[in-house]
């Protein structure tokens, strides 16, 4: 999702005609209508303008192979200028201009898209080499900028990766995630999500803060890691035809996560893989998504849902079947055989050792957040447990793991002709009086009810009296985490019973110290009495500029309330819905909130002592402080998965660029078509009259697009929602998120499917 392209030819198109330059001088261009094309002195590489796949009406610009002996469904593009960038316009160019910049227009908006940034180095000209290096030249000789320096998905025989730098993987379903990251400790790491790593080079740490090492591809075939001091390898790999006189290879971050090596295999016309960092494809991480990952007769992979057995026919998701809210006939656990399982949102597992199955077994079974537990024993008994309906996994006949995963008792739908009778049998009665067993029986039920209903009575009138003695007790009170807790009518007093609301059902409040709070009040509904005590006193012990910080909490007479810090202009949805309020959100403070909560809920996501989801984000619960910075509130009561709140992050921050807070989809859908049609800029908030940058403009809805996609796969994490806001990662155009999108007639049946190469 997040990454350059590295697209196949087959599905797009260079143009045929070609004009060759050993130099490019300064105000030289290429434009889209014209065929043009600027190609390395020996032939085997080329610059030029092609339809990005899905996209027959926008144009990208990168360089692919270009040599005559590769067919031309096999010229592989090997780095696209500004990654995702495209142009929608014939006329639209490519310059080297007279100030030494490299820059992308697109005419129909009459304004760069992408540049180099280097007119302050002096650039003379530029030289497409044959090693397939954009560079630019000071005097023709120093090389001030180059495309090997900006790595997509590729790399070419001697383009170094440095530590700052990393490759990213082609966008599918899932490919999104997968990231190849040269550590400052001097390892490979392959990652998903940018935080599980399932792969690492292997070689020593460096122990030398400053040794510098960077990872190269050589034409022999060989993937060194190199002390760049030293010039010595401190880690190589081989390709299978190392030493073997090949003329074009490449390394590529593929789509399904895995790290390969490729040669160009003139007998066969194809690019053969020669070499893979994961041996085992079901060894990569979620690569079957939030399914399971197994190899079929002809050793191929292939991913399946072992639960379908035990969900209703009517969901399509492959998701671990057991939903505590939803299970009113009990639980069951159910066996697999050679089947490791591991989640995935979050991917955080609780390990217990020296454990045997059955106990394994019986711990998921008794707690009520366990949905499923993988256990192995391979000298070192092990039981992982998962906390998460959103899971992966691996099945093989050699592995020895066994998997138990929770299901609910309660029956589901099935189909009506697949049902069959079950046989009665009947059995004769002793001959008894009947009126008098009812006599005896109606007496005896009327005793026994009477007791019960007398003791019924006196155990609610002694808990209300003790919860009432409770809550005089906690009134001004402290828990261990530092919180106050305070009484209902101590929420009324310091609100003045309620006068002067700030936003959808919070209050301006005052503490006994003149201390001015925010007070929420929140469903008593949605939460249990003990499980919000929970919560408070966990979210009490969070911190991040971007959450507002909780001071206490009331929980009392069946009435919830949060007490936070105090923001002094009160909430999102407030400024959208007040036409004077709302000129207070200038664009900057509206892209500044946008990062500003995706910070928050990253922060929730990957950086506590475990997973924390807000489970309700809306403009309603994002509040303003003094300097209009954004504060979340209401966070850590929700429970969902990671997907969830990226989902309704998306739509908060549509909202907030549009300016509207409609029914739920409404704007998202009827914002993606403005944008897909080539009118992104009627979207914006009229109250702006105009004034909004235009690249960040396509940056927020790229990334809201894919935030909202239906297929919850598809969607980014927060961590990559931050980098991409904060201008650090690029972003693709998203697919269509919604079946109405899909249906558009602008739309081609290809671009709900995969943007990329296969």
């Amino acid at each position: 999702m997040f990454r350059a392209l590295l697209l196949s030819l087959s599905l797009g198109f260079f143009w045929a005609f070609q004009f060759v330059f050993s130099e490019i001088q300064l105000g030289s261009r290429l434009v889209v209508g014209e065929n043009s094309l600027w190609v390395s002195n020996n032939g085997d590489f080329a610059l030029g303008f092609f339809n990005p796949p899905g996209l027959p009406n926008r144009f990208s610009i990168g360089i692919r192979f270009n040599s005559n002996s590769i067919p031309f469904d096999q010229r592989k593009v090997v780095w696209v200028a500004g990654a995702d960038v495209v142009v929608s316009d014939n006329s639209s160019y490519f310059e080297l201009t007279h100030d030494g910049e490299l820059v992308l227009c697109d005419s129909s908006l009459g304004v760069p898209v992408w540049n180099s940034k280097t007119n302050r180095f002096s650039v003379s000209s530029a030289l497409l080499r044959d090693d397939g290096n954009l560079v630019l030249l000071k005097d023709r000789e120093e090389i001030v900028w180059q495309s090997f320096g900006t790595p997509t998905d590729t790399l070419l025989p001697n383009q170094k990766l440095p530590a700052s730098e990393m490759l990213r993987a082609a966008s599918d379903s899932r490919s999104s995630y997968y990231s190849l990251h040269l550590e400052d400790s001097g390892r490979l790491e392959l990652r998903w999500e940018s935080s599980i790593t399932f792969w690492s080079s292997g070689n020593e740490a460096v122990k030398k803060k400053k040794k510098k090492i960077g990872a190269v591809l050589t034409s022999e075939g060989a993937l060194f890691l190199e002390d760049q001091d030293l010039m010595r390898p401190v880690w190589s790999v081989f390709g299978e035809d190392h030493n073997d006189t090949v003329k074009f290879r490449f390394l590529r971050l593929d789509r399904d996560g895995n790290l390969r090596m490729y040669s160009w295999n003139e007998d066969s016309g194809i690019w053969k893989p020669v070499w893979q960092a994961v041996e085992n494809q079901c060894r990569v991480f979620a690569t079957c998504g939030s399914q399971v990952c197994s190899f079929n007769s002809s050793g191929y992979t292939e991913c399946s849902c072992p639960f379908n057995a035990f969900v209703s026919a009517s969901d399509p998701k492959c998701l671990v079947p057991y939903q505590k809210p939803g299970c009113k006939s009990g639980f069951n656990m159910v066996k697999f055989k050679n089947l490791e399982l591991y989640g995935i949102y979050p991917a955080n597992d609780s390990v217990i050792s020296q454990i045997s199955s059955k106990r394994c077994k019986k711990l998921c079974l008794e707690d009520s957040a366990c949905t499923a537990v993988t256990y192995t024993n391979d000298g070192d008994p092990q039981c992982r447990m998962k906390l998460t309906r959103y899971i992966s996994g691996y099945s093989d006949p050699s592995l020895s793991s066994i998997s138990y995963v929770k299901t609910c008792l309660d029956p589901i739908a099935v189909d009506p002709k697949d049902s069959k009778e079950s046989p009665v049998t009947v059995t004769k009665s002793h001959s008894i009086c009947l009126p008098c067993l009812v006599g005896a029986t109606s007496t005896t039920l009327v005793l026994f009810l009477g007791f019960q209903l007398g003791i019924v009575v006196y155990i609610y009138q002694r808990k209300k009296k003790l919860a009432k003695t409770k809550a005089d007790r906690f009134s001004k009170a402290t828990n261990p985490k530092g919180l106050m807790i305070f009484s209902v009518d101590e929420i009324k007093a310091m609100t003045d019973n309620f006068d002067h609301n700030i936003g959808p059902q919070i209050f301006k409040g005052v503490m006994p110290e003149n201390e001015l709070v925010a007070v929420k009040e929140v469903e008593s509904t949605l939460t249990e009495e003990r499980k919000f005590r929970s919560s408070a006193s966990k979210i009490g012990t969070m911190h991040h500029k971007n959450l507002a910080k909780l001071e206490g909490y009331c929980c009392e007479l069946g009435r919830r309330f949060l007490v936070y810090e105090y923001a002094k202009n009160g909430s999102i949805l407030d400024h959208i819905v007040d036409p004077l309020r709302s000129k207070k959100l200038t664009w900057r403070i509206r892209t500044e909130t946008c990062l500003s909560v995706a910070k928050a809920l990253c922060y929730l996501h990957t950086e506590c002592r475990e997973f924390v989801s807000h489970g309700n984000l809306n403009c309603g619960n994002i509040l303003l402080g003094e300097a209009l910075e954004a504060k979340l509130t209401e966070y850590g009561f929700g429970l969902c998965a990671a997907d969830k709140d990226v989902e309704d992050f998306g739509k908060t921050v549509l909202a907030l660029i549009t300016g509207r807070y409609e029914p739920e989809g409404v704007v998202s859908e009827w914002v993606y078509r403005e944008w897909i049609e080539g009118r992104k800029e009627t979207v914006v908030d009229k109250r702006l009259e105009g004034c909004f940058d235009v690249e960040e403009l396509e940056r927020v809805l790229r990334i809201s697009f894919w935030c909202v996609q239906m297929d919850e796969r598809l969607r980014p994490s927060m961590g990559e929602v931050v980098k991409v806001l904060e201008g650090t990662l690029s972003v693709d155009p998203p697919p269509p998120p919604f079946a109405c999108a899909r249906s558009s007639p602008t739309i081609s049946s290809e671009s709900s499917q995969s943007l990329y190469e296969p």
